[in-house]
């Protein structure tokens, strides 16, 4: 129902690993997600823990899903001393490419203990359905 359009998500990972890297404000880092059918609609759940509401931004412009989320620093004032810092700020971002068959004009969106899950209706054309068997004809083959 979907494809994932980050190829180089392990090797991101494995070099962040091998330089001791962590998130940073300028570079953008894929969130993880699940994505599966429950009846007639497809759920993608994404972790976003930290992540404000009002941080989160959504857009769908043809098949192409885009979420943005910013985790900003929880203390901001002039007088702390930040001791550690292991928890990636900045921005998150996720692209999905969409099947035709799910309806992205009916997208829902819920936020709830730092976890987004869409909900995307499967089209109707998409449904599995009976096809009816008709009577038999025959067949006439038209010679020229």
């Amino acid at each position: 129902m979907l494809m994932r359009t980050d190829p180089f998500r392990e090797l991101d990972r494995l070099a962040q690993q091998l330089t001791g890297a962590s998130g940073t404000w300028s570079r953008p880092s894929a969130m993880p997600m699940d994505a599966y059918r429950e009846g007639e609609e497809y759920v993608i759940a994404f972790d976003l823990p930290g992540v404000a509401k009002d941080a989160v931004d959504i857009d769908v412009e043809r098949n192409m899903l885009t979420v943005k989320a910013e985790r900003r620093p929880v203390v901001a004032a002039d007088d702390v001393q930040m001791e550690l810092s292991e928890r990636p700020l900045g921005v998150f971002t996720r692209q999905l490419v969409l099947a035709d068959t799910l309806d992205t004009e009916r997208i829902t969106a819920d936020y709830e203990a730092g976890v987004l899950t869409l909900r995307i209706p499967i089209t109707e054309r998409a449904k599995p359905r009976k096809v009816t068997i008709g009577a038999g004809t025959e067949r006439k083959q038209i010679r020229d």
